[in-house]
């Protein structure tokens, strides 16, 4: 699992380590070896694992999900890797909706022999494991307040690695080449850090909450034009609105944050 601020590049990352593991960036191939699943308070095991669904004949069928799709690939090519991308991993309730399926993910737990049988069966003792050619990455922002702390149970089945803003060369020069000047870089990641440090200290925040290198970082297909227009468009429209939630209770301390990133610029 991939965690930190917004703006660190946790969905970049996850899924370019997807098209490593499966040895491709094609279309087509990640198509069938690469899915991605994004997690959400209404999901459930019946939408994620299996669970009856209507058939459209008045009936009810019994449909597998993603995961079990993804298992069920993997199972048929065991020479060959496939990922299950699940965005924002914790948004959801994920002993809910991995079930028994939770314990099947463990290293250990991967082999024939460790099968269980699944809640909805197709047919009469059906059990299922998770091959080792299957691998799961999950990304987490670990600034949403709207969420509760991971679930020990999860933790214990993912490694978590942390992802941290970062600035300097090499963020420096892909600016650079995507049309930004050197100056105005300078003070964007100057305005940033300063920013970041003052969220650091703030009570109310913390580390967690600071801003990432992907909100002042451009896109490729995109070269800019003004420097400084493209970073005030930039707090005004991202960075801006992230504060404001940040400091719903203090709409002062906001508002002197974002005049502090677009002082001078006009």
């Amino acid at each position: 699992v991939l965690q930190g601020p917004p703006g660190t590049g946790k969905t970049w990352l996850a899924k370019r380590l997807g098209f490593a593991l499966v040895g491709s960036n094609d279309r087509d191939t990640a198509q069938s070896r690469l899915r991605v699943v994004q997690f959400h308070p209404s999901l459930a095991y019946e939408d994620f694992v299996r669970g009856w669904r209507p058939a459209g004949d008045g009936r009810l069928a019994l449909v597998d999900g993603i995961l079990m799709q993804a298992i069920e690939a993997a199972g048929s090519e065991p020479d060959r890797p496939f990922v299950l991308v699940i965005e924002e991993i914790n948004r959801g309730n994920p002993s809910q909706i991995f079930g028994e399926m939770l314990t099947l993910l463990e290293d250990t737990k991967r082999h024939r022999s460790e099968a269980i049988e699944l809640a909805y069966r197709r047919v009469p003792g059906e059990r299922v494991h998770v091959p080792k050619n299957l691998y799961v990455i999950g990304t987490m922002n670990v600034a949403d307040r709207s969420l509760a702390m991971v679930d020990l149970a999860l933790r214990r089945r993912f490694a978590f690695v942390d992802l941290e803003p970062r600035f300097g060369p090499v963020w420096r020069a892909w600016s650079v080449r995507c049309g930004l000047d050197d100056a105005t870089l300078t003070e964007i990641e100057a305005r940033i850090r300063a920013l970041n440090d003052d969220i650091a200290a703030a009570t109310s925040l913390g580390r967690q909450f600071r801003i990432g290198h992907s909100y002042v970082t451009p896109e490729s297909d995109e070269p800019v034009g003004d420097s400084r227009a493209w970073f005030r468009a930039k707090v005004e429209t991202e960075i801006g609105p992230l504060l404001d939630e940040y400091w719903y209770d203090n709409p002062g301390k906001a508002k002197d944050a974002r005049a502090k990133l677009l002082v001078g610029l006009g």
